[in-house]
This record gives structure tokens, sequence and C-alpha cells, in this order.
């Protein structure tokens, strides 16, 4: 299996765009992006609630 560096997959989310995406679509892209990544590398540390926990919470609001 290939690692992509974050360079790499920034330039594949922006390749996959049409011509016509503006700068706000580009940087929104690129901060979805980021936010996965830093997403699943929680959930690979341990770092994120079980999604049961989070039902339990949400119960209680």
């Amino acid at each position: 299996m290939q690692l992509n560096t974050a360079k790499q997959e920034a330039l594949a989310i922006i390749q996959r765009l049409p011509d016509t995406a503006d700068m706000e679509e580009i940087m929104y892209r690129l901060y979805v992006l980021e936010n996965i990544r830093r997403g699943q590398k929680d959930a690979e540390q341990g770092k994120s609630i079980p999604t049961e926990q989070v039902l339990r919470d949400i119960q209680t609001w």
C-alpha cells in the first residue's frame, strides 16, 4: 500500500475540482481533508468517543 503525502493528497483533491472552482472552494476542500485526516489519526490513537457514548450524551440534551 502506497502512502500519500499531504501534498499528494492536496493535489489530488484540487485536480478533481472543476476548472471553475474558486479559491474559497479549494480552501474549503483542503480544510475538510485536513479535518478528516486529524479525525482518523485520533481514532487510530484511541482519542475518539464511541458511537454509543455519543448517542447517550445526545439523549441527555
